[in-house]
């Protein structure tokens, strides 16, 4: 108690004075010690307060990035790449000598040159290696741009010999702030918690962020596991620019929980088995600098434990996989720290100690190229070199069938173009004499190869990087790992895909054949009887929800149908004149239009009579209406789960959906909404209490339509009036499981270890579907889900069992013991018909992270196409 009340009355200012000369003694590179630099302004001076006093703005952070280059325009140059969603500047800084500001253009196009992505040869002069530091990912780990600031204006100091090896070796990207939107949501929510001095008591109300707290982009994604998918704009924005300079080395600060010390590589594992010897030592380099200046400052840090090299979007991972040495920092803090906290041991965690700490990190880093610029640049290139000419993998050759829908195969060409992985066309028709089916899980023989088919040839700068992206099943030396442990692009975008081990490269970087749609677009007559579209991908979704928008109306085949000798599938949307008559003259155009704004496959048609199938008139033919969309968050939900729900409407489908805070649910006007989805949560205990739960299912047999997903659908199961069950856990009686037996054996120390018998952090199962009903409409290449947890539903005893796992539906990824017996003969998607309404339940989140291409199609369904 002594210890609170002294620290209570302490002033900002005086809780950084222990850290400062604690590092002055001790090193020279701090900015803490460093001596003031003629002309240049001190972070202090510009801002009016020392670093780590108070949390800084992201437009502060900018302008003082904008003062330094203005007083030293000879070293920095600000290179600004983008805006964020909510208007906010994105830029980094390059930072060097005289000499390499001077020819920065020259460098970096040299380095492109050098490995492969810019045409033409590379000038003779020296190729000093890059260095990209990138902070504040997450938001609330706000300490990442005051350290920017403090590492901008110590690389700056003449008098540092660290700084002077680092500016007259390397040329340095400093990021300040990766995203702005969160950090900013974080900081102006402290300030107004903040009193005269902070409060280090962490049940303080300025430690604990209301929902959904500053980490996530403003759509609640998290932009460290984006890297590879480029969902958000502010990751597409930064990774154009990244693609443009190439670094060789690449770090990547974040904070973990307040106690925590430090981490520092080298990674855990699993390592993935592409990474190469180099990096693999080089992670075991930079721990050997990072420990030295830890180590002056009797500093506690750990290595090797928590943080691996696996999963291909992280911030350290996708470097590394495009040949950089890539890796992570994380220092004790994040959102609950605040200015000052006090730890469990009675210590107490201040904001320029957590500073301290990532400077050092920071120049550890930087001095650990300086030591070795030609070894690291040669390296660099090597690992191109091999990419063009002995590519890694037992695939040489990708092929991508045309015949799927041209929807997804556009959303796989705009994602392998993000990552500048080249790619074309066949050009002609030929066999292969055998290849890998990722449908048939097999190996077979005479693989045919069309001319419009999709050729991606391993033999290119990107070929590491595609590998992962494509396997099949990455191999995994532990299976303790961080994050999801499947990915494969086919399974994904769900394309039929063929891996070759023979070299064919594509002959035309465009299509032999026009495709239907742009042909049936142009060439038939001004008044069509109707439009349809086949219902295969988002971009149908898109197109209905545009319609809609517009109060077209639009009808949907429940059959297949034949017509002007074309096949048509079920979930067809028919856009007929008849039921447009007000729209006059004005139909064709806007119809047109929307096709082509979303690039969904429209076909003209002069009649209604189908040769196959259903007329345009009959009962099999139906009205879609334009639902009324609210999604429940807040407190409980994970913001991904809710913010991918919200980003699928406001910026994929551009479609209208309220939000919805679970403690309001009371208080929701039923009359005025359609379709209620409820993402995962951890509190529907709370929000769906008996009296609110019997609401809803009132407004379900009324005509609602309800959407759960994953904790969502459990917390339903079993509750009165919902059909879904749990399955009885047969795992449970341990006295018939020989094998539960035994794990009761266990030892303590591999406690964490032996939990993942019943985890299953992400893999890839192949979910049987009913193509006849509506959720399952235009999902008749397959679905393959990415199962996240080991759910236990039974089939559903009166409703419709949609999407289900059989016994061997596993394809890849890490799957526990206990969960993987569990998934089998298990529901993954049902659909239950209440009253006039619908309930649909989703075992697993088809929008995972934005990337899961087919899911998107899926989710349109339940939204649009079930219950209509």
């Amino acid at each position: 108690m002594k210890h609170f009340l002294l620290l209570a009355g302490l002033t900002a200012a005086s809780l950084t004075m222990h850290s400062e000369s604690a590092w002055a003694q001790t090193t020279s590179s701090t900015p803490a010690s460093a001596p003031s630099i003629s002309g240049v302004d001190s972070p202090e001076k510009f801002l009016g307060y020392k670093i780590g006093e108070r949390f800084t703005p992201h437009y502060r952070v900018l302008a003082y990035a904008e003062q330094v280059a203005r007083q030293l325009p000879k070293r920095i140059k600000l290179i600004p790449y983008g805006t964020t969603y909510e208007g906010r500047q994105l830029m980094v800084v390059a930072i060097g000598s005289e000499e390499n500001i001077s020819r920065l253009e020259e460098i970096r196009t040299n380095n492109l040159k050098r490995i492969g992505l810019m045409d033409g040869n590379p000038t003779a002069a020296a190729q000093p290696p890059i260095a990209w530091l990138s902070y504040n990912v997450h938001g609330n780990e706000a300490v990442s741009s005051e350290t920017f600031m403090d590492v901008l204006y110590r690389l700056l100091n003449p008098s540092d010999a660290v700084s002077q090896k680092v500016m007259n070796t390397t040329v340095v990207i400093l990021d300040p702030g990766l995203n702005p939107d969160g950090h900013d949501r974080y900081v102006n929510w402290y300030n107004q918690m903040l009193g005269s001095t902070p409060d280090p008591t962490p049940s303080a109300r300025e430690h604990n962020e209301p929902w959904p707290g500053g980490r996530y982009t403003h759509y609640l994604f998290d932009p460290n596991r984006d890297w590879a998918w480029q969902t958000q704009e502010i990751t597409q924005q930064r990774m154009a620019l990244y693609q443009q300079w190439m670094p060789q080395l690449h770090g990547d600060f974040h904070e973990m929980s307040v106690e925590s010390p430090y981490y520092f590589a080298p990674s855990a594992k699993p390592y993935h088995e592409d990474i190469t010897p180099f990096q693999r030592k080089f992670q075991q380099t930079i721990g050997e600098y990072c420990s030295r200046y830890f180590d002056k400052n009797g500093w506690l840090y750990y290595t090797r434990e928590r943080f691996d090299l696996f999963y291909p979007s992280y911030g350290d991972t996708y470097p590394t996989y495009n040949g950089a040495i890539g890796m992570t920092f994380e220092q004790g803090g994040s959102g609950r720290a605040g200015l000052a906290i006090e730890k469990a041991d009675g210590d107490t965690l201040t904001l320029r100690q957590r500073i301290d700490h990532h400077v050092a990190s920071s120049f550890a880093t930087l001095e650990s190229v300086a030591d070795r610029p030609a070894e690291i640049v040669k390296e660099f290139g090597q690992f191109f070199d091999k990419s063009r000419n002995t590519p890694i993998g037992v695939y040489k050759s990708y092929v991508i069938k045309s015949n799927g829908d041209a929807g997804r195969l556009k959303a796989l060409q705009q994602l392998l173009e993000r990552n500048k992985i080249s790619f074309g066309y066949s050009g002609k028709a030929q066999t292969v004499t055998s290849g890998f089916n990722y449908t048939s899980q097999k190996n077979e023989k005479n693989v045919s190869v069309g001319a419009d088919d999709i050729v991606i040839s391993a033999y290119q700068p990107k070929s590491t990087l595609l590998k992962i992206l494509f396997e099949q099943n990455s191999a995994l030396e532990d299976s303790a790992t961080y994050d999801i442990t499947a990915w494969s692009l086919p399974y994904a975008f769900g394309l039929q895909t063929f891996g070759l081990t023979t070299r064919i490269n594509p002959t035309s970087n465009q299509p032999a054949t026009a495709s239907s749609s742009a042909s049936a677009g142009t060439t038939t007559a001004t008044r069509p009887y109707a439009y349809l579209v086949r219902w295969q991908s988002l971009p149908a979704v898109q197109m209905l929800a545009g319609l809609l928008k517009q109060k077209i109306r639009v009808r949907a085949a429940e059959k297949p149908f034949d017509l002007e000798n074309k096949s048509f599938p079920s979930g067809t949307l028919i856009v007929a004149r008849a039921g447009n008559e007000r729209l006059g003259d004005r139909f064709d155009a806007l119809v047109r239009a929307e096709a082509a704004k979303t690039g969904a496959d429209l076909t003209p048609v002069q009649t209604g009579f189908v040769s196959k199938g259903s007329d345009f008139g009959s009962d099999f033919v139906t009205g879609l209406k334009a639902p009324r969309v609210g999604v429940v968050v807040g407190e409980g939900t994970p913001p991904p789960s809710a913010g991918e729900v919200w980003h699928y409407f406001d910026q994929e489908l551009h479609y209208p959906i309220a939000l919805l805070d679970g403690n309001t649910l009371s208080n929701v006007q039923w009359n005025k909404l359609d379709v209620l989805i409820l993402p995962t949560n951890y509190n529907y205990s709370r929000y769906l209490n008996e009296k609110t739960l019997s609401t809803i299912r009132e407004w379900v047999r009324a005509g609602g339509k309800l959407i759960a997903m994953e904790r969502a659908a459990a917390f339903l199961a079993g509750k009165d009036g919902f059909n879904l069950k749990e399955k009885e856990d047969k795992a449970k009686d341990k006295s018939k499981d020989k094998g539960a037996a035994l794990d009761s054996l266990k030892l303590y120390i591999d406690r964490e270890r032996s939990a993942i018998v019943d985890d299953i952090p992400g893999s890839i199962y192949r979910v049987d579907i009913d193509t006849s009903h509506p959720l399952g409409f235009g999902l008749s290449g397959g679905y393959y889900a990415l199962v996240q947890n080991a759910y236990n539903f039974d089939f559903l005893k009166d409703g419709w069992n949609v999407g289900y796992l059989k016994a061997n539906n596993y394809i890849a990824g890490f799957s526990g013991r206990n969960a993987k017996e569990k998934l089998k003969n298990t529901l993954v998607m049902g659909v239950q018909e209440l009253g006039r309404g619908s309930v649909v339940y989703l075992a697993d989140d088809p929008l995972f992270r934005g990337f899961w291409y087919n899911g998107k199609l899926l989710f349109g369904n339940a939204v649009f196409m079930v219950g209509n």
